[in-house]
């Protein structure tokens, strides 16, 4: 239950009360203690004062406490000399008799007379009768007035004799002073009380202005408050419009993230793809080349058995069968390298130079009988090693000149078509030293521009060097070219620009695996891949290889 505002100005002032109360209590109780302390140390001084009278009086030659040790002494069975208890328990009854009217004087105080109506000695712990002595003096009927002492005489440890008196106490001043002094507590009381009552009155006016000053307070307050609320109020509907805001941006961010997550999924399913895509078809074109080489290799193997062959028949056959040797084993290599997990490498030193030197050995013929390009290297001075596995650089860097190799053949298409549509428009070309890259002599008919389209010559670089801890590896052609959406997506699994116009019917040219097998790769051994290309002007693949500091086997 909430309380209301009444009540709780209630319970503001008993709080503000509280402290003056508790003073007031307190004086009260330092008073009362006082006085209380006072009359008991009055009560323990008489008591003490008894004692001493009672155990230092001498009516005879003993004190009490001594005729009491030689009455036990007595009493012992063991005493080797007992001596009669009759005539000791008469002198202690003496003793006790000589204590009826004692006067004791004490210094600087007046004359005390006790009146002592019973004196009692007990043995506890002994089969001796207790001693003792009753007073004629008749006793007060307001037995409140009468004073009882119970004590071990023989001391603290002393417990075989106990006393018992009861007594009073007389004085000729003792009510007057009695009466004085409780007049004057009565009155130190009243003034405390008095004091106390007026600062509870002071407390409470100053309670009263201090609560009239929080109301006045209060109000003020409130009014603030009212005002922030209002302002809170409109801050509260900004603040939600932007957090609604920033809702719709977050779940805008979270689509795109969900639909990045799927491209990248779609990717992952891609690579996969592409792994059994090229396992697959590799192993099976290998597989199926390697068969039909069986039967050429026997057929050369015969012919050179033969005899009646001319030196230069038998060097050719011995040439046809190298190359074919060589073809044999780069097919080894290929169902090797496509049985094998591209992510599963077999790292080993690997001169950058060395491999591009046998690459370019191995097609520079091809490359300028078939293919119509020249294929030259640039090479650095020394050797750069690279830690990578070289089945899968050298089908990578195949693949590199592949592309290039299909880049010129459509530039060379690209020039025919555009000068048979300038023959068949009667426009002749003229000299374009940038479009037909300095093969066209300015004809004057269409028959000398088509002629010089068909003999266009493609040219493909690679060329090696050194950058920083790098080994850089570039590969140039002066093909097609590509615009930035092409070079953007070149590398996608299944992207291509070349499906309808490969130039070996069954190759792989066109399935859009070849670059995506090239980044794939280079993402094994740690390399970059960057690509610069404009459409008409050529393009250019660099890689980039950490160099290797020691080249050691690993």
């Amino acid at each position: 239950m909430t309380p209301t505002r009444d009540s709780r100005r209630w319970w503001r002032y008993l709080g503000g009360l509280t402290a003056p109360a508790l003073l007031w209590v307190l004086l009260i109780y330092l008073l009362v203690d006082t006085f209380r302390n006072r009359l008991q140390g009055d009560e323990k001084f008489d008591e003490a004062a008894l004692r001493e009278w009672i155990e230092e009086s001498r009516p005879f030659r003993e004190t009490l406490p001594e005729l009491i040790r030689t009455y036990l002494k007595s009493a012992d069975p063991d005493n080797p000399e007992p001596a009669p208890l009759e005539q000791q328990t008469e002198a202690i009854q003496a003793q006790l008799q000589s204590l009826c009217d004692p006067t004791k004087e004490y210094q600087q105080q007046l004359p005390l007379f006790p009146a002592i109506y019973r004196l009692q000695l007990d043995f506890p712990g002994s089969t001796l009768a207790s001693i003792v002595w009753e007073s004629n003096i008749p006793r007060p009927q307001n037995t409140g007035q009468v004073q009882r002492l119970h004590y071990a005489i023989l001391g603290p440890n002393g417990s075989r004799a106990l006393l018992r008196v009861e007594y009073q106490l007389h004085a000729y001043n003792k009510r007057q002073r009695n009466e004085q002094a409780a007049t004057m507590r009565l009155r130190w009381v009243t003034g405390f009380a008095l004091a106390a009552t007026a600062l509870t009155f002071w407390w409470i006016s100053l309670v009263q202005r201090r609560e009239r000053e929080r109301d006045r307070q209060r109000l003020l307050t409130q009014e603030q408050i009212n005002q922030s609320r209002q302002l809170l109020l409109e801050g509260e509907l900004r603040r939600q419009e932007i957090e609604r805001r920033h809702e719709e941006a977050e779940r805008e961010l979270l689509e795109q993230r969900l639909a990045t997550q799927a491209a990248e999924s779609q990717t992952l399913e891609l690579k996969s793809q592409l792994y059994a895509s090229i396992g697959i078809m590799a192993g099976s074109y290998a597989h199926n080349i390697k068969n039909l080489l069986v039967r050429p290799n026997d057929l050369l193997r015969r012919c050179l058995e033969s005899d009646g062959l001319s030196p230069d028949q038998d060097d050719m056959l011995r040439q046809v069968r190298q190359t074919l040797g060589t073809v044999t084993e780069r097919l080894q290599q290929i169902l090797h390298t496509v049985r094998r997990d591209p992510s599963r490498s077999e790292l080993t030193p690997v001169d950058l130079n060395s491999l591009i030197r046998e690459i370019a050995r191995t097609w520079e013929d091809l490359a300028r009988e078939k293919w119509k390009l020249t294929l030259t290297t640039e090479l650095h001075s020394e050797p750069l090693w690279i830690a990578g596995d070289l089945s899968h650089l050298q089908q990578a860097v195949e693949n590199l000149l592949f592309n290039a190799r299909d880049a010129t053949f459509e530039m060379r298409n690209h020039l025919r078509e555009e000068a048979r549509k300038k023959v068949a428009s009667g426009q002749w070309p003229v000299a374009n030293e940038e479009t037909m890259r300095g093969q066209w002599s300015g004809a004057n008919d269409g028959k000398q521009a088509l002629i010089s389209a068909a003999g266009w010559k493609g040219a493909v670089i690679m060329r090696t060097r050194q950058a920083g801890d790098f080994a850089v590896l570039e590969v140039w052609d002066n093909g097609i070219g590509m615009n930035e959406e092409v070079r953007r997506r070149c590398t996608e699994t299944h992207f291509s620009t070349k499906r309808d116009n490969a130039i070996y019917e069954g190759n792989t040219t066109g399935m859009g695996l070849g670059l995506s097998f090239v980044v794939v790769i280079l993402g094994h051994h740690k390399a970059r891949l960057e690509i610069q290309s404009q459409p008409l002007q050529g393009a250019l693949f660099r890689a980039s290889f950490p160099l290797l500091t020691n080249p050691s086997p690993m």
